[in-house]
């Protein structure tokens, strides 16, 4: 880690968009460090954790390495984190996707299929769609409803509006950022290391902003 910047650890667990996220924090003027040591996440002021991938095998990554522990004392102990597409999802008590499966449960509620096939929709979800804000944080300072991010998935979460900051429409209501209400944790289903200037804008709020 770099002396007089935030430490941002992004979690190496062996299904995600590692670099994608660290040249985003790069062009940012952000350092970070990619990690599976559970020294670097107690190190870090920060956590990021990607995931691309299916949900059993990336909670049972996880649960091989220990890193599921490490995140969760990390959480407790109030520090940020943020997950990005799969590993939003990975915050829920659990998953629908092939089997049910528990997650980390950072944040109440579950994950469920997008259901698509009555719109004449196709799944998974890829492309461009626009946030609808519906809370404040300090994570969307700059950001507008109508702006637009980048999305690749075929689950949503289904969870109380109450942890939802943002969500987009696909098929109906998606929540597409969402917040523990106790802990400083946050998801984006979309993917703000695509998502242009945007998805740099929510990047940067996260790892630098204040009263997360």
């Amino acid at each position: 880690f770099h002396k007089g910047c935030p430490m941002i650890c992004i979690i190496d667990y062996g299904m995600g968009n590692l670099h994608s996220v660290q040249n985003a924090l790069e062009h940012l003027g952000l350092s970070s460090k990619i990690s599976s040591s559970p020294e670097d996440l107690q190190a870090a002021d920060r956590l990021i954790l990607p995931g691309v991938g299916a949900f059993p095998d990336a909670m049972a990554a996880l649960g091989r390495t220990g890193l599921d522990e490490e995140i969760l004392r990390q959480c407790r102990a109030k520090k940020p984190l943020l997950g990005i597409c799969l590993g939003m999802q990975l915050l829920f008590e659990y998953s629908m996707e092939f089997t049910r499966t528990n997650g980390l449960s950072l944040i109440c509620g579950s994950v469920i299929p997008i259901d698509a096939k009555a719109q004449g929709l196709k799944v998974p979800h890829i492309g461009w769609n626009s946030l609808c804000l519906k809370g404040e944080s300090p994570v969307l300072e700059g950001v507008h409803t109508g702006d637009f991010v980048y999305f690749v998935h075929s689950f949503r979460a289904d969870t109380p509006a109450e942890n939802i900051l943002a969500s987009t429409h696909y098929a109906g209501e998606i929540p597409a950022l969402v917040k523990s209400p106790n802990l400083p944790v946050y998801g984006a289903q979309f993917h703000p290391e695509k998502s242009h200037k945007t998805g740099l804008k929510i990047l940067e709020n996260f790892c630098k902003g204040e009263g997360l």
